[in-house]
């Protein structure tokens, strides 16, 4: 074998440390309208975590040692604004309402969510399991809910979230033999 080129510069990853599961205080990094893939209106909130936890700055040691041309911020949760009716989703009004709640006298800015930058909230964090390009379901740690940040701490860790094969792989004719095919 040929040693591959530019491998005395590349560092390599000895250690991993999991981000641990549960709450955590977070710190909103950025926050940015968008619409979702179904065309719902959403905010795309980018989320560190913030000083005075052990893990504090776990995203953003992630991101600077990402040295993949295309990196993106690992922590995104997607907030969609209305449910199916066009009313308030609970998702957001549990966004808004964690966040005006960890940060005393702080109202929600409505026209500016840019304004949300640096303010902190609580999050819980649980694993979702997922399919690979291997072909195989891994997990990965994800945000499950927002909180007050007084409450993070003491949240639950979520129930794992398995991964369901979509219903247009799912082959629905494979328990039929061929003697039972009328033709």
């Amino acid at each position: 074998m040929l040693k591959p080129k530019s491998f005395d510069t590349v560092a390599a990853s000895l250690t991993f440390e999991p981000l641990a599961l549960g709450g955590h205080v977070c710190v909103i990094k950025g926050v940015e309208e968008a619409k979702s893939k179904a065309g719902k209106d959403m905010l795309k909130v980018a989320l560190d975590i913030a000083d005075g936890d052990p893990q504090a700055g776990y995203y953003a040691d992630k991101f600077a040692n990402d040295d993949r041309e295309n990196k993106k911020w690992p922590c995104i949760s997607y907030v969609v604004l209305e449910d199916k009716d066009g009313n308030c989703s609970r998702q957001l009004a549990g966004f808004v309402t964690s966040v005006e709640a960890s940060n005393p006298g702080f109202t929600f800015p409505w026209d500016k969510v840019e304004y949300l930058k640096g303010k902190k909230v609580g999050g819980v964090f649980g694993q979702e399991e997922y399919m690979g390009s291997d072909g195989k379901v891994h997990k990965a740690t994800k945000l499950s809910w927002f909180c007050s940040a007084d409450r993070a701490k003491d949240a639950k860790v979520p129930k794992l979230k398995e991964y369901r094969t979509p219903a247009s792989q799912v082959n629905s004719f494979a328990d039929i033999s061929a003697d039972d095919i009328p033709f």
